[in-house]
């Protein structure tokens, strides 16, 4: 026997029964759900453009983007090598590529220059959807450039100058003055040490330069405790004027090229969103000029906290269609115990456990997407409920969902080169951000007490779907009559917005989804109050359900 024809005695195992990497595969043609919400809510629109995209996103090049993002962390320069102050942030050029993606494709733009016609943000959405999968944490940014454009508009001298750079579908890096760009992005500064969610308590001071209100120019002084994306050109920012708390755009370059009076202190050391950058900043005399009237801070900026409201629902949403999908991909690679895990019942039960979730977050999402599109006081009413219950709910949802889709793959799914621990460290992150549950839920109350026909507006959406399940038609009548001797009490708000937001998926699973989700979905969550995933009761059409949750092939 010749050498070559010798075994090898280090060989020791073969490799087998183990999952592939799921890429290059197409994220709108895998998606049932998706497709039929859209049939629904831009049933005219041609969606080749976004299949492209979808497959863009499924590359195995752009996945490999949205792990190095992660992997190598946004560093701070405080000062160049030869002493200047420069604040500047460095990224891995994959954090670069995932903004240039997006912000060429006009992820922060679309609702708002007319690209897509009237289901601007219906398709926006759709795009950010299949973008989160890929990576969540770029997409701090893009929110926050697309949530300002309404804020901007509400100084019209501000609006001239700022907006055609803001909407511009282009990613400029460098930091330079924004007079020097055509494209720039837009940061957020609320949150102080001191105060958190109540911005009433926010110190920082705005003095007027030279002229008051409106557009005029002031310098602010005082400390942010979390600006994220410290690299973005201007940040809308909340300051006390004389006149009482105000919003402000304060540029990192003041106008006359000068470097302005931001200056970070430290990147926060976060558990999850690691590839942006979220920072503490103080503001020493930094020039900003004022945005809407003084005085009104809060009503200024209330819109672009709604909308960024709105896309911790997109990105949570997408956070819970991605962990399914890898769920099942790999339930349908793997074996044990003499059968695919994909063709077990204990597992399947949980499987489709799971894609319910997704159906229900993506139902609910999409509908909030088209009262933005419609725009009417109807839509409004909708949306002044919906952006604050379905951030609550859904973001809630997402940690436990994306736990139990990790255990899916057992010990390779804590395996730091599968994207499941970056998904669960980013579950939590959209639950805390733009205001915790229970500032959610206080919302919810505020919005009963102050417009009392949002009730009337939340219920009349439901109610196009009576009469198709006895069990949903009780549960939103109890929810009703509960809900009129409820009197505002704060201790059980959060019960109250959670039977809002099931009895409201449920319904929109009873308008736009097949039979046997919304019935599987009713039965597991309204019947009776859902607790651990994989109990769903025999009735329920598991085959129906998970024959939605992975499509595999290309359009």
């Amino acid at each position: 026997m010749s050498d070559q024809d010798a075994p090898n005695t280090t060989d020791t195992h073969a490799v087998f029964n183990q999952s592939q990497p799921l890429q290059d595969y197409n994220l709108l043609y895998a998606d049932t759900a998706l497709k039929g919400l859209l049939s629904h809510f831009a049933p005219e629109v041609d969606l080749t453009p976004l299949s492209a995209y979808a497959s863009r996103c499924g590359s195995a090049e752009v996945i490999g983007w949205g792990f190095d993002a992660n992997e190598f962390k946004p560093q701070f320069d405080s000062h160049d090598r030869f002493g200047h102050r420069v604040d500047a942030v460095r990224f891995h050029p994959a954090y670069h590529d995932l903004m240039a993606m997006a912000l060429g494709e006009g992820l922060h733009a679309k609702p708002w220059d007319g690209s897509e016609g009237k289901h601007g943000h219906v398709l926006r959405a759709a795009y950010s959807y299949f973008q989160s999968q890929v990576e969540a944490g770029h997409g701090c940014p893009l929110t926050m450039t697309f949530a300002a454009v309404p804020t901007l508009k509400l100084t019209p001298a501000i609006a001239r100058e700022w907006l055609p750079k803001v909407l511009n579908k282009a990613y400029d890096p460098r930091n330079k003055p924004y007079f020097e760009k055509d494209a720039v992005t837009i940061g957020m500064g609320m949150t102080e040490k001191q105060g958190g969610s109540d911005v009433r308590a926010n110190t920082t001071r705005a003095e007027p330069v030279a002229g008051e209100g409106p557009g005029e120019l002031y310098a602010l002084t005082g400390h942010k405790w979390f600006l994220s994306a410290p690299m973005c050109d201007a940040f809308l920012m909340l300051a006390q004027a004389p006149g009482g708390l105000s919003c402000f755009l304060v540029p990192r370059w003041r106008p006359d090229g000068q470097k302005n009076g931001l200056y970070v202190q430290r990147l926060k050391n976060k558990m999850g969103n690691v590839s942006n950058a979220s920072s503490e900043v103080e503001l020493r005399a930094a020039q900003g000029w004022m945005v809407g009237e003084e005085g009104r801070g809060v009503p200024a900026i209330i819109e672009m906290v709604a909308l960024t409201r709105f896309d911790c629902m997109v990105g949570s949403t997408a956070g819970q269609r991605q962990a399914v999908v890898q769920a099942v991909h790999h339930a349908s690679q793997r074996s044990a115990f003499g059968r695919p895990l994909l063709d077990q019942p204990l597992m399947r039960n949980v499987l489709a456990d799971l894609q319910l979730e997704v159906e229900g977050s993506l139902a609910m999402t999409l509908r909030m997407a088209a009262a933005l599109d419609g725009g009417t006081e109807a839509d409004q009413l909708l949306l002044r409920l919906g952006s604050a219950v379905g951030k609550f709910w859904i973001c809630k949802r997402t940690p436990g969902h994306a736990y139990e889709a990790m255990e899916c793959l057992g010990g390779n799914g804590v395996i730091e080169n599968c994207i499941m621990p970056r998904l669960y460290r980013e579950a939590p992150i959209n639950a805390i951000w733009e205001g915790s549950g229970n500032i959610q839920a206080l919302d919810v109350l505020r919005a009963f007490k102050k417009s009392p026909e949002v009730q009337q507006r939340w219920f009349a959406e439901m109610a196009l779907s009576e009469g198709k399940s006895p069990t949903l038609d009780g549960a939103i009548a109890a929810l009703k009559a509960d809900l009129a001797d409820h009197g505002g009490a704060e201790f059980s708000a959060r019960r109250l917005v959670e039977r809002m937001a099931v009895c409201f998926q449920a319904a929109m699973l009873q308008q736009y989804a097949i039979p046997a989700v919304a019935e599987a979905f009713i039965a597991s969550r309204v019947a009776s109050g859902h607790s651990m995933y994989g109990c769903l009761p025999d009735s329920c059409d598991i085959e129906a359900i998970l024959s939605r949750a992975l499509v595999v092939g290309h359009p």
